[in-house]
């Protein structure tokens, strides 16, 4: 048997009835807010996702012992699908979003934490339907089956597989020796974290409902917002500072908190890509506000407000906005369209390509140039005194080759559409790499409702194989997957 069907189906039917469950917060939102259309379409899709989940998950016996690598993908893949579809059916029930294409678009880029909207006018919405828009961030943000394996560790299913299908970045770590209880701690400084920027949101006199919603957008790294004009409708210097160190957080490898909890700060600053990341976050900050300042876009103060929490934003891939970057100077954007490439620290909630990888591949350029001056040398790749494994290394190199290989696919697919060059190059790179707003038609302000609905089923189609770093997709699609043998 290529993979163990009872065993996907299980715990499908989890995460359906896990679904059901998580958008009771939302139906209680409209109900508070005596949104019935709302707590109609609530109602419509809870219910049956619950009997239909529990029918499904109960009736179906598994033998943990019989779970393979390939098993892991593919629950991974289906998993992220269901919660897309299913996701989208209150949008699509109550009218608010009628289109499939449109409301699937929107639910993809929730729980893929990408951000981007097809919504012309946010603010129309049911108060009830933009929590669950934003909630679906805060759940993506750590992985699905990481909530699932976290909140149920008897599902009777072997859960580091799926964990290390799931799992950004090209190094792999637990925090303890079982998988359950990684994502159990993992999942409580997740929790910490969020509770402790809904506070200091709401000191900032922002409504505990918008301290919700801005909470799983930057934790999450997401970047949804209940208002259009996003971050700038408080234009609060509090907020902006409290995001931007939340959203710097969320970019981090949520191991090393667990270092920090146990009071091993020394390891936490030692991190050679946490340093990193810190390097890439400074260097862009003071780039982008020379540039805005000798122009005198705005004043120095302001250049550094603005510098700093775009370059955040878009740093994580959480595409929040205190100002269209899109009216920027061409270097101003340019380091930005670069730091839609690099993306957050593995482990974290991020998008992108990862800080480690590309410390990894400067390293193997730096080896390179080493190697011409001493051909008969025997340099190896180090990263905090470590040599890199030969797989890891190639792993890194295979990522990177599909990563750009997929995005001029996806740029040469999206030009069917015949928009022009800066927005179909931004929009790929942004759905790739889950940033959320590009440049030009796809700017902060604007929005990817031109895009026809071939090109949103595309990129949600990049949202999902980007979060899933990949080959837990590509890996599907390839005859060894279901020809193990050849």
């Amino acid at each position: 048997m290529i993979l163990n069907h009872r065993a996907i189906a299980k715990l499908a039917g989890i995460i359906i009835t896990m679904l059901g469950i998580l958008m009771l917060p939302s139906w209680i939102v409209s109900l508070i807010y005596k949104e019935f259309d709302a707590v109609n379409a609530f109602t419509a899709v809870i219910i049956p996702l619950i009997l239909l989940g529990s029918f499904i998950s109960f009736k179906i016996k598994v033998d943990s012992d019989h779970l393979k690598v390939r098993d892991g993908f593919a629950i991974v893949f289906l998993c992220w699908m269901l919660a897309s579809f299913f996701g989208s059916l209150p949008f699509i029930i109550s009218g608010y979003i009628p289109n499939f294409f449109d409301a699937f678009f929107e639910t993809a880029s929730g729980f893929t934490t990408t951000g981007s909207t097809i919504l012309t006018d946010i603010e129309k919405l049911p108060k009830g339907l933009l929590f669950w828009r934003s909630f679906t961030h805060w759940l993506g943000g750590m992985g699905i089956l990481v909530f699932a394996i976290a909140l149920l560790p008897a599902l009777g299913i072997g859960g580091q597989k799926i964990i290390k299908a799931e799992t950004t970045g090209p190094i792999f770590g637990k925090v303890t020796s079982r998988i359950s209880d990684s994502s159990k701690i993992l999942y409580l400084i997740y929790i910490g974290l969020s509770v402790i920027e809904v506070m200091l949101l709401m000191l900032g006199e922002m409504s505990l409902y918008d301290a919700l919603i801005h909470t799983f957008g930057s934790i999450g790294t997401g970047g949804f917002s209940n208002y259009n004009d996003s971050i700038a409708h408080f234009d609060s210097v509090y907020i902006d500072v409290v995001l931007s160190v939340f959203m710097l957080l969320a970019g981090t490898n949520f191991t090393l908190f667990y270092l920090v909890l146990r009071g091993h700060w020394r390891d936490f600053f030692k991190d050679s890509e946490l340093r990193f990341y810190f390097l890439i976050v400074v260097s862009a900050i003071l780039f982008i506000t020379f540039d805005l300042w000798i122009r005198e876009i705005y004043t120095f103060g302001g250049s550094i407000r603005y510098s700093l929490f775009q370059s955040i934003s878009i740093l994580t891939t959480t595409g929040f906005m205190t100002a269209d970057f899109d009216l920027w100077p061409s270097f101003s954007k340019m380091i930005l369209f670069i730091l839609m490439f690099i993306g957050g620290c593995s482990s974290s909630t991020s998008g992108g390509m990862k800080v480690i990888r590309i410390l990894i591949l400067l390293k193997m350029v730096k080896r390179g140039f080493a190697l011409r001056l001493h051909p008969r040398a025997v340099v190896p790749v180090k990263l905090g005194g470590k040599v890199i494994s030969a797989n890891t290394v190639s792993a890194v190199t295979s990522f990177s080759i599909a990563y750009f290989g997929l995005f001029f696919l996806g740029m040469i697919l999206l030009s069917l559409d015949n928009f022009d060059l800066l927005t179909t190059v931004s929009a790929v790179a942004a759905c790739l790499g889950n940033i959320g707003p590009g440049f030009h038609l796809v700017g902060p302000i604007l929005n990817y409702s031109i895009f026809s609905d071939f090109a949103k089923l595309l990129l949600t189609i990049l949202m999902l194989v980007g979060r899933l770093e990949l080959f837990t997709i590509i890996l599907l699609f390839t005859r060894q997957f279901w020809n193990p043998d050849k």
